[in-house]
């Protein structure tokens, strides 16, 4: 049996976060980055958010990339697209 991984106290952070995203928008990671206080933060988002284990009650899917592409998804793009397609949001790439 594998045991489930503490999120840290920056991933609770950023979880927090992400959950205030309303359905059927959208956030870059820099976004969430700026509101934890740091906008260089980018990639550590991206990087918490693909250790997330509480989807679908943090919607990770509705972080993206500044330009509006996809950007990560642990569950694959395909699967990310069609998540926010569901939501209303239609995005490039």
């Amino acid at each position: 049996m594998r045991r489930r991984r503490i999120p840290t106290r920056f991933e609770e952070q950023v979880y927090a976060i992400v959950r205030r995203i309303p359905k059927g928008q959208t956030r870059s990671y820099r976004w969430v980055a700026e509101r934890l206080g740091n906008p260089h933060l980018a990639r550590a988002v991206g990087g918490a958010l693909r250790r997330n284990p509480f989807a679908p009650t943090v919607p990770c899917h509705r972080v993206v990339r500044a330009d509006g592409s996809l950007g990560g998804y642990s569950g694959g793009l395909s699967n990310k697209r069609a998540l926010l397609q569901a939501e209303g949001r239609h995005s490039r790439a």
